[in-house]
């Protein structure tokens, strides 16, 4: 497969697989590319949640399938992929379920922990891996990894959050490279705050604080560039990136006064 057909595909996908999309940055990114010969199909664990989602991108003209599922589980992950493709073949997959501390009444803790790691980390690659599967198959596909900022350096106020999403982060950027030659686009996305429930339960005041209708918008342009990291907002992704080069001496101690999350 050609050049041209990928850049037809991250120019303008009509085929768009989304993972957590029954809130926050998910369900604005469904909605964001709701249109008249648009394929969505959306995923989540709260299945009136994601019929709500569902529904909006109806009124707005796109054709919907929603598929109800844990991310955390392999084979169920696995299987709506290759259903979804069968009903019609994927160009864009959003892997963007997360979860955070102080998120389902789970802080940091052993428990917390482990349940960050699971969605975040083997989530994601139980939702990409079969996905790089089939575009193989085809030639041709992008996919959008939903990394954050907090990825750059290990937060001691999110901890197993902030090493969850620089793995993704890690992992996203070499898949880039690794699958530049079988015509994959693959695009990090690591954004800074943004309205939705994963912030809703921080009491601390968050700099830059961002609709997530807004994040869609930023993240949809960009993809249609193929931008290997979509960083935002700019100070914020300046302040992050300058704060991983900074040595352990002088940024550890700074990190340790953020606010912690509660739970």
């Amino acid at each position: 497969m050609c050049d041209s057909k990928l850049k037809k595909i991250y120019k303008n996908p009509k085929t768009i697989f989304i993972t957590g999309a029954s809130s926050g940055i998910g369900k604005a990114l469904a909605v964001a590319y709701a249109a008249p010969g648009i394929t969505l199909f959306l995923c989540g664990r709260n299945e009136s949640r994601l019929v709500e989602t569902a529904n909006r991108c109806k009124e707005k003209g796109a054709a919907v399938h929603t598929f109800l599922f844990d991310v955390t589980n392999r084979e169920e992950t696995e299987n709506a992929i290759k259903q979804a493709d069968t009903i019609k073949p994927i160009e864009l997959l959003i892997a963007n379920a997360g979860v955070s501390g102080g998120v389902l009444g789970m802080p940091e803790t052993s428990d917390g922990t482990h349940r960050i790691i699971a969605t975040n980390v083997n989530g994601v690659i139980n939702t990409v891996l079969p996905t790089i599967a089939a575009f193989k198959k085809r030639g041709c596909g992008q996919i959008a990894i939903i990394a954050s900022l907090a990825g750059y350096r290990g937060m001691s106020s999110c901890p197993a959050y902030s090493a969850s999403k620089a793995c993704v982060k890690a992992w996203g950027e070499g898949l880039r490279g690794l699958l530049k030659k079988d015509e994959i686009a693959v695009n990090v996305v690591c954004p800074g705050f943004i309205e939705t429930p994963l912030t809703d339960k921080n009491k601390f005041k968050m700099p830059f604080l961002m609709q997530a209708d807004k994040a869609a918008e930023i993240i949809k342009r960009r993809l249609t560039k193929n931008s290997a990291i979509i960083a935002f907002p700019h100070i914020m992704a300046f302040g992050a990136w300058f704060g991983s080069a900074l040595p352990s001496w002088i940024i550890l101690p700074i990190l340790g006064l953020f606010p912690k999350k509660e739970s």
